[in-house]
């Protein structure tokens, strides 16, 4: 039975292809740069479950890609923020793929930033100044190019599906992943938030570019003072914004300036009408792509493991966000008269009660871990808490909470582990202060009419 609330079709991906787990070896390229037997050694590929591996990590590591409560959709890990030498980042885009590969990513993308070179000058003088020029400047029209080459060449359907993105990157507004798209745009072109937004809504042309036919996410959001101006919202984006990370690196964003004065992220983001899912992402800048653990990374539940799949599961929000390799999560939310709806999708009520169920594994290690599930509701200024259930990791998890679309249209589930301190804390005594393990994406409440 279908629980996420939407109807399915293959419209927008390629035939339906069989998941099977990436276990392909590293380019022989790859493994020369690389440093070969040194990157081998501090990480690999578990042969059962493909989850990235620390150099303490157990073969194998991860919980099963197959939730206990719904069907139809497989998991897979996936890192959608990364950068190279293409911007500021260290690494040769060349061995970028094959590393989050190695390291049994499922999905990634590169997202180098887009600034100021989007433009014939911008090339010529990416070939005259030094690399420091990039990291201010970031990509222009060849690298865009080059990166679509390398995302083609590692993109195989059924084991690893690469992406191109870019990261419009203003440094005073805010920084925004966009996946998916023909073309790019530079912060030159549009500065503020409604320019962006404006070439996001436009279908590409023969005159004007646009980026109609992708995705976009808010990136560190709180991390620049503008916040976007402050979220700006534009109704028509509504279905196309579909991210907002709360973990990035080996940060929690969810009271990112609180000790400044500004409201969370997330209240400041979903409040103003955007429904973004909740991401994770490694924002990686290093060489060691998909390999460290600690830092942030995606759960897609997708029908196909193809980046028809991954787009469709993006935009049905039917992701999560984790720090932890190999986590599996899954969340479904009941109302008293309804059906199952999927994190991500709308619960068609104005209030009453809502039973949500949780499938959180990991491996042998977490059985009996005890964490939090913690349910967020809008506050003003920071989530309100309506519940919060201690739990040990191992059966199916149930609670219960009554909601009001009064008290604001969301609700999402974030997993904590009491016994240790968020390193970016809230208001005294707010039970988000302890250590963020994952977040579910949301629910949004919709009476219906009559």
């Amino acid at each position: 039975m279908c629980t996420d609330g939407h109807h399915h079709s293959h419209a927008d991906g390629g035939e339906p292809r069989p998941l099977r787990v990436p276990t392909g070896p590293m380019s022989r390229r790859t493994f020369a740069q690389a440093g070969g037997g040194l990157l081998l050694a501090a990480g690999g590929v578990g042969a059962v479950t493909g989850t990235a591996l620390s150099s303490n990590a157990a073969p194998g590591r991860g919980a099963s890609r197959t939730s206990r409560i719904t069907r139809g959709t497989h998991l897979l890990h996936a890192d959608l923020h990364n950068h190279t030498l293409l911007s500021d980042g260290d690494g040769d885009p060349a061995l970028a793929f094959d590393s989050m590969r190695a390291a049994g990513l499922d999905v990634a993308a590169l997202t180098d930033h887009a600034t100021l070179s989007d433009n014939v000058l911008g090339e010529v003088l990416a070939g005259l100044l030094p690399q420091e020029y990039k990291g201010l400047a970031g990509i222009h029209q060849g690298d865009w190019a080059q990166t679509k080459a390398y995302a083609d060449a590692a993109n195989t359907d059924g084991a690893f599906t690469a992406i191109r993105g870019f990261e419009w990157s203003e440094p005073l507004l805010g920084h925004v992943n966009v996946w998916f798209t023909e073309h790019y745009v530079d912060v030159l072109q549009a500065g503020l938030m409604q320019p962006l937004l404006d070439w996001l809504a436009r279908e590409p042309g023969l005159v004007l570019d646009g980026g109609a036919d992708g995705l976009a996410g808010f990136n560190h959001p709180g991390r620049e003072p503008g916040r976007f101006q402050e979220f700006h919202y534009d109704g028509r984006m509504r279905d196309r914004i579909v991210s907002l990370e709360m973990f990035n690196r080996g940060d929690d964003y969810l009271f990112e300036g609180w000790a400044d004065g500004k409201s969370s992220p997330l209240c400041a983001c979903l409040n103003a009408g955007w429904r973004t899912g909740i991401a994770g992402v490694t924002d990686e800048h290093g060489t060691d792509w998909g390999f460290p653990e600690g830092k942030g990374r995606t759960g897609l539940w997708v029908t196909h493991h193809t980046r028809g799949g991954v787009k469709r599961a993006m935009k049905r929000r039917r992701f999560f966000a984790t720090r932890t390799s190999g986590l599996r999560l899954d969340a479904v939310a009941t109302p008293r008269r309804g059906r199952p709806v999927r994190m991500g999708g709308t619960l068609p009520m104005r209030k009453g009660p809502v039973r949500i169920r949780l499938d959180l594994a990991r491996d042998r290690s977490w059985r009996g871990r005890r964490l939090h599930a913690q349910v967020l509701r809008p506050g003003p200024e920071v989530p309100e808490v309506v519940a919060v259930e201690e739990f040990t990791v191992g059966p199916v998890l149930d609670l219960r909470v009554k909601v009001d679309v009064e008290d604001g249209d969301w609700m999402l589930v974030r997993i904590s582990d009491p016994d240790e301190p968020n390193a970016t804390p809230g208001p005294d005594g707010h039970p988000c202060n302890d250590l963020g393990v994952a977040y579910t994406s949301p629910w949004w409440l919709e009476p219906q009419a009559g």
